[in-house]
Parts: C-alpha cells; sequence; structure tokens
C-alpha cells in the first residue's frame, strides 16, 4: 500500500517555492515539554530495572525527565532568550499543572504551543482518540488563550484515523509525518492538512536515547546536514527541523552543542528562524504563487 494520506513525489521535481524575505532555510527549533507520570510505567528509560524487572514507580527514570523540567529547561529557555530565537513547545498538556512555572515561562517567552497529547502516551493506546485530542487542546487553549495550530504525536505516533481527528479539531499542520524537508499536502475527510517537516536524524531523543551517541553527534550532524543543504539551497528552501528535550540536550555536557548550533546557524546569512505557524503559514501563500 502507497501513501494513504500524501502522494508520492521526489523533491526535485516539486514546483519551486520562493523562499521567505529570500532566507531560504528555515529552521524550527522544536522543544518536546513532557508530563511522565509517577504512578505509571516510563514511556522511555535510560536505565533497565535489576533482573529485568521493571517498577512503579520508577524513581531512576522518573528522575531522569524530571532533571530536565528542573535544570534543563531553564538553560534551553536562556540559550534561546539571550539570542532572540522563537521556538515552538510540543507539550504534553498535562505539563499545565504539573509543571507549571516551565509552561508559564514557555508563555511568557513568547514560544507557539504545538499540541502533543495529555501525557506521554501514543494516541493509538488512547481508548478514545478523538476525546483525548479535543481535551489536550481544550486544556492549552484555556492556557495560553489561542488554540494550538499544530500537532506532534507523542512518539509520533498515529491511528489510521489520526490525521482526520486532528482537521476537525482544528489543527492545521500536523509533524509526525517526516517525509520531506519541505512541508507537504496531506488529505484528511475534512479538507487539507499540512504535514510539517520535523526530524529523526537531527533530534536528541533519537541520538542519545535510543543510538546512544556521544555528546558531539547532533552538531555534527548539523554540519554535514548543512554541507548537503548548501548544494540545495538555490533550487528549493529547507525546512530544518531540531528536536529536542530538556532532560537530553538540556544536560551539562550536552547544552554546549545545541549552544553551538545555534550559533552556527545564525551566523549565516541565508537563514531565518521561525515557529511551525510561520512554516506554515509561508507554505500556504508559496504553493499558490509556486512555479
Amino acid at each position: 500500500m502507497s501513501n494513504p494520506r500524501i502522494p508520492y513525489e521526489m523533491s526535485n521535481r516539486r514546483k519551486k517555492l520562493a523562499p521567505p524575505d529570500g532566507k531560504p532555510l528555515m529552521v524550527h527549533v522544536v522543544l518536546n515539554v513532557e508530563h511522565w507520570r509517577f504512578d505509571q510505567p516510563m514511556p522511555r528509560k535510560i536505565i533497565p530495572g535489576p533482573h529485568g524487572f521493571d517498577s512503579v514507580p520508577d524513581i531512576p527514570n522518573f528522575s531522569w525527565a524530571e532533571y530536565g523540567m528542573r535544570a534543563g529547561m531553564p538553560r534551553i529557555l536562556g540559550l534561546l532568550a539571550e539570542r532572540g530565537l522563537p521556538a515552538s513547545t510540543a507539550l504534553n498538556a498535562g505539563v499545565i499543572d504539573a509543571h507549571p512555572a516551565a509552561a508559564e515561562a514557555m508563555l511568557d517567552a513568547g514560544w507557539e504551543f504545538i499540541g502533543h497529547g495529555f501525557h506521554q502516551r501514543a494516541l493509538d493506546a488512547e481508548a478514545d482518540e478523538a476525546a483525548l485530542v479535543t481535551q489536550a487542546l481544550d486544556k492549552v487553549s484555556g492556557f495560553t488563550g489561542t488554540a494550538p495550530r499544530g500537532w506532534l504525536g507523542p512518539g509520533l505516533r498515529e491511528s489510521a484515523e489520526t490525521p482526520d481527528i486532528l482537521k476537525a479539531a482544528g489543527i492545521d499542520y500536523v509533524c509526525d509525518w517526516v517525509v520531506d524537508d519541505l512541508p507537504c499536502w496531506m488529505t484528511t475527510k475534512h479538507g487539507p492538512l499540512i504535514a510539517m517537516p520535523y526530524n529523526l536524524e537531527i533530534n536528541d531523543s533519537v541520538l542519545y536515547a535510543v543510538e546512544k551517541h556521544s555528546s558531539p553527534e547532533m552538531y555534527e550532524r548539523l554540519e554535514a546536514t548543512l554541507a548537503t543543504f548548501d548544494g540545495e539551497l538555490p533550487s528549493q528552501p529547507r525546512v530544518l527541523a531540531l528536536g529536542l528535550h530538556p532532560h537530553l540536550i538540556g544536560v551539562p555536557h550536552r547544552i554546549g552543542y545545541l549552544a553551538a548550533m545555534l550559533d552556527l546557524l545564525m551566523a549565516r546569512d541565508d537563514v531565518v528562524f521561525m515557529t511551525g505557524s510561520q512554516i506554515a503559514d509561508w507554505f500556504v501563500e508559496a504553493d499558490k504563487g509556486g512555479e
């Protein structure tokens, strides 16, 4: 079965899109801020249980994530504020009550809030997916005063109906479908939805929690990615998403590499930092006028 939502198209055959303000490299900083419940099995682990036995509460793995919310968050907020850079937070709605100071800090910083479920639990594990989506979006809307326009599923997991549910709930773009370096149109029962470029290759969860690379790896992958993009940008814009988590990139031995990544990108004259909604709005207009 081919892709049921996004018609197949090779990237070099897509119509030419005019870059925003002449800047063809759009950088989207996405911080995944999650609520890992103390009374539930942990969604990911840095250390297995002794003798293969997993316990609840899982103190070491819960604390691994909690460290990010306490110590990693202020480091990341500080780096972005010092540089005056915009960001998006893919927020479990449960963070608003569980970690209110972090939620308030991101709101005060002017970050875009993207729906990310209620707790860190995959949508396809929910008994009533549509109700969970509505509950999460309503919670974020009540906190920020603005309805989220974007969605990133916990673990990027979806059911076969998720895009239809998201579109019906008012979502404009979703970050789960990492199929291209430019946004793509998705089909749903309720009209078109934008598949927003995200990243599984320059993503601290994949690099450090899954593949378990050394701390410099994310910076080195960014350098290699930019070397490839340099040959492509004259022909077509690119979206570069940086997928981040406070408990991974926010630790002392990695935070300096995030600073170096941001500085590397800021030193270029072809880069513009944008939120997800800004990229979505650019794509809608550019796609209308593309060659």
